[in-house]
């Protein structure tokens, strides 16, 4: 068998497959300032597969080379996550990474998952056609605000932490309708998933949620959760991710925003990201309330796992 003409075939990750994986992930994005996370993570990947995640590798000549990766995860009962894909530059222009997406998505079909979506940087061109090629559809984008910690920060109106009045905001608020009801994943990093309100619920109880008040609720927040992220000189930084900003006014923005830097200084946290929805709107009243963005949007595409072509095409 020459290298011209390879067998390649999908299978489960292995623990052996690290070195592989790693030298053609080393330098994913060489052109630009943004380093892969895969050689990190997939030792922890290959050990922690199970019945809510499983990690497949394009298997080249059993065992010769490792031509791709790909991870399937389930965020909830019906929602699947795509992540991590990958080729090896010597295989691509083949069209085999349609093999690895479709094992994913029949994954997450067998697991009972209804939908199964996958995020693209928005400069990732090549990435967004790769996912619409095998059946995934736009559906949002978003882009993260980074309020900075301030324990002086003075909201100019109430701030409130009632779960069943940010619920209600939530279930009509514009915010909701351009993200589809989705915010960061209260678990997986860098996925998305549906807001539910048993999860603004728990973020009351331990005191994470925070509603604007403007005459009835006119913003919500809550704090997901805090990170550890590696910084210069060998360093670390705590950051605080908050699932999603909604609001309904410049004012109410405003007030939410120093609500959250308030709050993130309470955590004991160095740095925060904020999920908002991507347009002129939510970015525009974000810059008023001098707050910094991401310098580049987020793409979410989604693919409907009920059609039974969807994993073969």
């Amino acid at each position: 068998m020459t290298r011209s003409s390879p067998t390649l075939t999908v299978r489960q990750a292995q623990s052996d497959d690290e070195a592989a994986v790693v030298a053609f992930t080393e330098d994913t994005w060489s052109d630009r300032d943004v380093s892969d996370y895969i050689p990190r993570v997939f030792a922890e990947w290959v050990e922690t597969d199970g019945a809510a995640q499983r990690t497949f590798v394009l298997d080249v000549n059993h065992g010769e080379d490792i031509a791709g990766i790909c991870q399937a995860a389930m965020l909830s009962d019906h929602e699947g996550w795509l992540q991590g894909m990958r080729m090896n530059p010597a295989y691509r222009g083949q069209g085999r990474s349609k093999s690895l997406a479709n094992a994913g998505l029949r994954w997450c079909r067998e697991q009972g998952a209804t939908v199964a979506r996958v995020m693209v940087f928005s400069w990732n061109i090549a990435g967004l056609g790769q996912a619409q090629s095998v059946g995934f559809e736009p559906e949002t984008e978003f882009r993260f605000a980074e309020p900075e910690p301030d324990p002086n920060a003075e909201p100019a109106l109430p701030i409130g932490d009632n779960p069943t009045a940010a619920w209600s905001f939530w279930t009509t608020a514009a915010a909701r309708e351009d993200l589809r009801g989705l915010v960061m994943d209260d678990e997986e990093s860098w996925a998305l998933s549906t807001l539910t309100r048993d999860r603004l619920v728990g973020a009351a109880a331990d005191d994470r949620l925070l509603t604007v008040r403007d005459g009835g609720v006119a913003g919500i927040a809550y704090r997901d959760r805090t990170i550890e992220r590696s910084a210069e000189a060998g360093e670390t930084e705590t950051w605080a991710l908050y699932g999603v900003a909604a609001w309904e006014t410049p004012a109410a923005a405003e007030a939410l925003y120093h609500a959250i830097q308030r709050d993130a200084a309470a955590a004991g946290v160095d740095r925060t990201r904020v999920l908002i929805p991507e347009s002129a709107r939510w970015i525009a009243d974000t810059a008023r309330a001098r707050v910094p963005v991401a310098d580049e949007p987020d793409f979410v595409l989604g693919a409907d796992l009920t059609d039974p072509a969807i994993g073969s095409l």
